[in-house]
């Protein structure tokens, strides 16, 4: 429970609150919160709504033959809300999140705030593995290192929010409320309109997949 005391709660809370703080007083500052999420395509989301006390209502999990289905049965994508816009940014990945997608995310996002001439993101996000990698770390070292040197480009700092602290992180509470508004009670939705229709509830564009490059031999 978020009013239950736990050993590194308080000290994030109080790094992500001076975030929060920084994030006001420059206008060329972007707060932004980070997370991934998964969409089911069988499983829905929990509802509640009135309804006759012997007539419950109920939202069954979608089935389907696997010979018929070729479509993933869940999707992956990564999230960025930006705090001074309320604006969520989404890009889906082939797979599941990992530092190398991670990192790709993170320039993706970099690379459109250089574009509206911000100077910094300030990211609040769990501790993830593929948040917390050596890989994840250096390449946000590196990133800042190159805008010092230049002049140019979009620094990140970044806070970690503890283990189990969603109440922490304000793009959870859009996850939430985004499964209820685009899930499908009568049929199985393919993975194109899941997509479509989680990118019409966020107003955004379905920008191409992020993946991992396969080795050349």
């Amino acid at each position: 429970m978020a009013d239950q005391p736990r050993p590194g709660v308080r000290p994030k809370k109080r790094a992500r609150d001076r975030l929060i703080r920084l994030a006001s007083l420059h206008p060329d500052y972007v707060l932004g919160f980070l997370d991934e999420v998964w969409w089911s395509r069988f499983a829905q989301p929990a509802l509640h709504a009135w309804s006759p006390t012997d007539q419950p209502l109920r939202l069954v999990e979608q089935t389907v033959a696997q010979e018929e289905d070729s479509d993933p049965k869940a999707l992956a994508c990564y999230g960025l809300l930006r705090a001074d816009r309320e604006q969520v940014w989404l890009r889906f990945v082939d797979g599941r999140p990992v530092s190398a997608l991670t990192t790709q995310f993170l320039a993706w996002c970099l690379a459109r705030l250089a574009q509206e001439g911000k100077r910094a993101l300030l990211l609040v996000w769990d501790n993830a593995g593929w948040h917390v990698s050596k890989a994840v770390r250096a390449w946000i070292r590196a990133q800042n290192r190159e805008v010092k040197r230049t002049g140019q480009g979009v620094r990140l700092i970044a806070c970690y929010l503890p283990t189990k602290s969603p109440w922490l992180n304000n793009i959870e509470p859009h996850w939430m409320h985004s499964k209820r508004h685009v899930v499908e009670p009568d049929r199985l939705l393919s993975a194109r309109e899941l997509i479509d229709r989680i990118c019409a509830y966020f107003g955004c564009a379905h920008e191409p997949h992020l993946s991992i490059p396969e080795q050349v031999a």
